[in-house]
């Protein structure tokens, strides 16, 4: 059996290694992945600040602003789904911990489903603002709201394929210093998105509703 498919303690598993003596892969790939979400976040910057100059009542030409058609209550849901999934999500990896196949699958199948449930919405309100007449084209304003939002959105949806992809691998493979560092990798990028729907609720949802 080769080195990469040998079983490990997922307890014992480090986020980074402070030993400089050894090579632990599970620590190199979670510190080089975290490296990629710095720059996934100066990605999610750039279109804040996008944003942030298109926000105003001029950048919409006369056009709906976010303040006829954002319902508070609406992506409030959305926000509840969100973050019950990366709680979901850690119920699994608490599981991991104590290396509880079973456990870890249905925190996944979970995180899977409440993610899937603001996909959803996500998708529903998109389609009642084309319904609308409301669309990427309308203006400058809505330019920025619809590709910060939509960027957002795909990144659920490519996390959503990354679960199903590690529910197999685990189901297959089980506890191998991969799937353990994946899982690791997969949890970072799951928690990022919490935190940037934050800021998309508030300075975009919630900012331009009051506007």
């Amino acid at each position: 059996m080769s080195a990469h498919a040998s079983t490990v303690d997922p307890q014992k598993a480090e986020l980074w290694d402070t030993h400089h003596h050894s090579h632990d892969v599970i620590s190199t790939r979670t510190l080089g992945y975290f490296l990629y979400l710095l720059s996934d976040g100066m990605i999610f910057a750039t279109l804040f600040a996008a944003y942030g100059v298109l926000s105003y009542q001029h950048s919409y030409f006369g056009g709906p602003t976010p303040a006829e058609f954002v319902k508070p209550w609406y992506t409030f849901a959305q926000t509840i789904a969100l973050f019950l999934s990366v709680l979901a999500y850690g119920f699994g990896m608490n599981a991991l911990k104590h290396k509880n196949k079973s456990g870890l699958i249905n925190g996944m199948l979970a995180a899977f489903v409440l993610g899937v449930v603001f996909l959803a919405l996500d998708i529903h309100d998109m389609s009642h603002l084309y319904s609308m007449g409301i669309s990427i084209a309308s203006s400058g304003g809505m330019s920025a709201f619809m590709v910060l939002t939509q960027v957002h959105a795909t990144h659920i949806f490519f996390g959503l394929i990354w679960i199903l992809v590690m529910i197999a691998q685990v189901m297959t493979k089980g506890f191998t210093e991969e799937t353990v560092g994946r899982l690791l990798t997969l949890r970072m990028f799951w928690h990022l998105q919490a935190v940037i729907w934050v800021f998309v609720y508030i300075f975009v949802y919630l900012w331009g509703y009051i506007s």
